[in-house]
């Protein structure tokens, strides 16, 4: 999809993925607990979904809380899962009102069962919009990720519902969390930062990457546009020759 932004004629990217880094320092900036900054890296979301939508990105699928994330204090991590109990309900009335589809990848075992019950409720109630899709990663990680497809695939092969002649690039990705969901075009990482973390790593094998010091809760639409322009810098060849 092309789309005039401030004159320019871009090419925006279906899927756009994004570490949602730099929280913490923007609170102790300003002089503030942790959780002071995750609550306003929570609202940047809400607007970075609009503005996703508006500039046509048809998936968004963000970085909230790692499979890494539990090692953090009680008091963050206690902190973090209050902040995501009132998103989800708030999303809820946002996503259906905005006609925004909502999906939440990861391992959710390790969870509290009203947190799930949140998670299962929002899916359902979103399940049917057509507009922006967007997809929260919680208690994810890439290698944990491949880890459970692999698993479950030996499962289904051990019972003769699947053949190992079978195995192929494609029938793994139907495996992984984000099934039925384009693998990400850009990625963005915030606050500096140069490495994925363990994010969909099985996903953005071809994915471009862009990196800005911006901390999160700073991020505007004026750096997603500017991550759009860099994107559309890029020569994507997927190993080929043009």
């Amino acid at each position: 999809m092309e789309k005039i932004i401030d004159g320019e004629k871009l090419n925006i990217p279906e899927h756009v993925a994004i570490i949602m880094d730099g929280n913490g320092r923007w609170a102790k900036k300003r002089l503030m607990p942790r959780n002071f900054g995750h609550k306003a890296g929570a609202k940047t979301v809400e607007q970075i979904c609009e503005d996703a939508h508006d500039l046509g990105i048809k998936y968004l699928t963000v970085y909230a809380f790692s499979t890494e994330n539990w090692k953090r204090s009680v008091e963050e991590v206690t902190g973090i899962m209050n902040l995501l109990r009132n998103y989800l309900v708030d999303c809820i009335e946002r996503a259906s009102k905005n006609n925004m589809r909502v999906r939440i990848i990861g391992d959710r075992t390790a969870l509290d069962k009203d947190i799930v019950e949140k998670i299962e409720e929002l899916e359902e109630k979103t399940a049917y919009c057509d507009g922006l899709n967007f997809t929260i990663a919680l208690n994810y990680g890439g290698r944990d990720e491949i880890r459970r497809a692999v698993t479950k695939i030996a499962e289904d092969t051990r019972s003769g519902k699947l053949l190992e002649s079978n195995i192929d690039e494609s029938l793994i990705s139907s495996y992984l969390d984000t099934r039925n969901m384009p693998d990400p075009d850009l990625l963005i990482r915030t606050s500096g930062e140069l490495r994925l973390s363990n994010y969909l790593i099985w996903q953005l094998a071809y994915t471009e990457f862009y990196f800005t010091d911006v901390l999160w809760p700073d991020f505007s639409i004026k750096d997603l546009e500017d991550a759009i322009r860099y994107f559309n810098g890029r020569d994507r060849r997927y190993g080929g020759v043009k």
